[in-house]
């Protein structure tokens, strides 16, 4: 039979609530006696039942993660940097997606009541409503890349908007003066800052041309209906910037599929700078989203907020987004 607490306290001659506090690491114990405790729990293989111990500290040590989608490498990215920062915090991660559903949202963050100390949270549909109504009250949480404004609650955005200005001016101060954009998903948050970035420059850098708006989901698949269409245009245009990295690469396939050389024929950039990026030929042009680091200070900040309930939210941190220059975007010949 495997060793109980009760074990444990018999034979170091103390009570259960006293081991008890040594495992949960309680100060109010004598040296001598959370050594004598822990030698004879390590002598006993005891190991705590984190339910009882759930019980007894009411954390259950996991923090939660709602993305929009899981697919693709900016969420495992992303990912990755929570998982990091939560396993040198001792902490478990429990990670569920919305699949672009305001339903689905509510019934996933419901799903983790109980289950969780706190709540990362990354989605298009965290609107004050929705997260009023499916958070208990008191759960600290962290919002990622929303447009909400929510004075409760510590909010980490990155800067979409600048780094599709730059990436705009970049293209035109290389020579291009057509430049189309791939937009995300209309309802995106991250999609809707980087349109208007791009809108925003193609005003500044090149007045009076025409924009050339094509729709896009954020998938390589979309990007190669854009890349399909674009080419089909009677005056092609010389550059194309992808809202994100991954249409940027479906249209590539396309334009590669075509016959066409990048950049000698057409100039494309994406935005996000996954890390399959600098492998494809040529290397793709595009915007840096700290996308690691975004994870682990979100975690970070939740931890914080866990383990000091009353700290105030820390307001709005917006986290720069850095033009990277690659081969794909070079000055047209």
């Amino acid at each position: 039979m495997a060793t109980t607490i009760k074990d444990v306290a018999r034979e170091a001659g103390v009570s259960v609530a006293t081991v008890s506090r040594v495992m949960n690491g309680h100060a109010a114990v004598t040296p001598e006696t959370r050594e004598r405790i822990q030698r004879i729990a390590k002598e006993l293989r005891f190991t705590p039942s984190s339910a009882a111990r759930s019980l007894i500290t009411r954390r259950t040590h996991t923090v939660g993660a709602l993305l929009p989608d899981l697919h693709g490498e900016f969420f495992s990215e992303l990912i990755r940097g929570i998982d990091v920062a939560a396993r040198a915090r001792g902490l478990h991660l429990l990670v569920s997606s919305s699949h672009g559903s305001t339903a689905e949202a509510s019934a996933a963050l419901r799903a983790m009541h109980g289950r969780v100390d706190g709540l990362l949270l990354m989605s298009p549909h965290m609107d004050p409503a929705v997260i009023s109504g499916s958070l208990p009250p008191g759960m600290p949480a962290v919002i990622m890349n929303s447009g909400v404004d929510n004075t409760l609650h510590t909010t980490f955005r990155v800067d979409n908007f600048g780094g599709a200005q730059a990436m705009v001016h970049h293209l035109a101060s290389v020579g291009h003066r057509s430049i189309a954009f791939i937009a995300g998903p209309e309802d995106n948050h991250e999609a809707q800052e980087r349109l208007r970035g791009y809108r925003s420059a193609l005003a500044q850098a090149l007045p009076g041309t025409p924009e050339l708006v094509l729709p896009g989901d954020f998938t390589d698949a979309s990007g190669e209906r854009a890349g399909h269409e674009l080419l089909a245009l009677s005056q092609r245009p010389s550059a194309v910037f992808a809202g994100n990295d991954m249409m940027a690469l479906g249209c590539l396939a396309v334009m590669t599929q075509r016959g066409l050389s990048v950049p000698q024929d057409i100039a494309l950039a994406g935005f996000d700078d996954i890390p399959i990026c600098r492998y494809v030929h040529p290397p793709l042009t595009t915007v840096r989203v700290p996308i690691v680091e975004l994870g682990a200070l979100a975690l970070a900040e939740l931890a914080s907020t866990i383990e000091v309930p009353d700290r105030p939210p820390s307001g709005t941190r917006l986290l720069r987004a850095e033009l990277v220059v690659r081969q794909s975007s070079l000055r047209p010949g």
